[in-house]
Order: structure tokens, then C-alpha cells, then sequence
């Protein structure tokens, strides 16, 4: 014999005020952890919020170890993301290449197509790649940099490879004095504002 259903009313129910915030930190926090078991990764992270434990959650997304082949499954990724896959042959025919593309450049020809111009590109890059806290400085290895920016630059024919180096040679003396060999945003990105 089935229980009979029971009714509460809205005053019988008692929400604590805490819980939306609480929830949103649990769901960020899962998104950032991407946990292999959601379960038993739940069961410690409120175990650990209950006793006052550190939380087993990851600073920031770690972003799966990608291959350099093209035709691995890239384009099929791409899909997967809702992007259209036009923008994808776009964005590979910028620098056309056979089967395989270096990841590296791969970002930087997002970064571009995203940015419009090579400042802006290289600052969504730097905040790609940077190990900084969210909102920091947003630096990455100075070789890097050179290395994304004389890439790009390349594809530009607008930009001379002599225009480059000049850059590059004056932000190098600054970033290395100053800052260990890593450059952020402040040391090239500056935002232009419409008055």
C-alpha cells in the first residue's frame, strides 16, 4: 500500500538564505574542477565545507592536451562548440597548411580572428596563457610572446619584418630589466578610449 502524498505549504519549508550563494559556489567550483566522478567529488566538497577543510577545488579550467594534426578531430571539436565551421576553414587558411599546425599558432590565428587587430590579439593570448590569478597582470614567458607576435606579423603585409624586430627589441629591454622575462599587458596593450 502505497503512502499517502504529503502537502507542505510554503511556511512549513524552511530555505536557509545561504543556500542560492552556496549552490553557486559548488557549481563554479565544479565547472572549474571538472571532476572524472561529479558524485563522489560532491560527497568530499561539502564534506570539506562542513568540517572547515580546504575545498578540492582547481584555481582555474585546465584545458585538455591538444594534438597538432588537423584532421584528428579539430574540426569535428570545433562543431562540437557550436562554432561555425566556416569560421575553422577561415581561420586555417590564413596560414594554410598541410596536416599538421602547431597549437601554438592555432591560438594565435583564434586570437586574431577574434581580436581584429595584433594588440588586441595578443592580449587575448597573454590572457590565454597566462598562470596569473584572474584579473592579475596577465604575463606569459617573453619568448612566447615574440615568438606568437613575429608569427602574426608575418601574415600581416602591412607590417615589415624590420617594424617587428624594432618592437620587439624595445619591449625585450624593458621586460627584462623590469620584469624577469615576462611581459603582461600593461608592457604593450594600451586601451584606446572614444571620447
Amino acid at each position: 500500500m502505497p503512502l499517502p502524498d504529503t502537502m507542505f505549504c510554503a511556511q512549513q519549508i524552511h530555505i536557509p538564505p545561504e543556500l542560492p550563494d552556496i549552490l553557486k559556489q559548488f557549481t563554479k567550483a565544479a565547472i572549474r574542477t571538472q571532476p572524472a566522478d561529479v558524485l563522489q567529488w560532491s560527497a568530499g566538497y561539502f564534506s570539506a565545507l562542513s568540517s572547515g577543510d580546504p575545498l578540492p577545488v582547481k584555481d582555474r579550467i585546465e584545458m585538455p592536451v591538444a594534438t597538432q594534426k588537423t584532421d584528428t578531430g579539430l574540426e569535428q571539436k570545433w562543431g562540437k562548440l557550436c562554432l561555425p565551421v566556416e569560421k575553422f576553414r577561415a581561420l586555417l587558411q590564413l596560414d594554410p597548411c598541410e596536416h599538421e599546425i602547431e597549437w601554438i599558432k592555432f591560438l594565435a590565428l583564434g586570437c586574431s580572428m577574434l581580436g581584429g587587430s595584433l594588440s588586441t590579439a595578443m592580449k587575448h593570448l597573454c590572457e590565454i596563457l597566462t598562470t596569473d590569478p584572474e584579473g592579475g597582470p596577465a604575463r606569459i614567458p617573453f619568448e612566447t610572446f615574440a615568438y606568437v607576435y613575429r608569427y602574426l606579423s608575418r601574415l600581416d603585409p602591412e607590417i615589415s619584418v624590420a617594424e617587428t624586430e624594432v618592437y620587439l627589441s624595445s619591449l625585450k629591454d624593458s621586460v627584462e630589466s623590469r620584469k624577469n622575462g615576462m611581459i603582461g599587458l600593461s608592457d604593450f596593450f594600451v586601451l584606446r578610449r572614444k571620447m
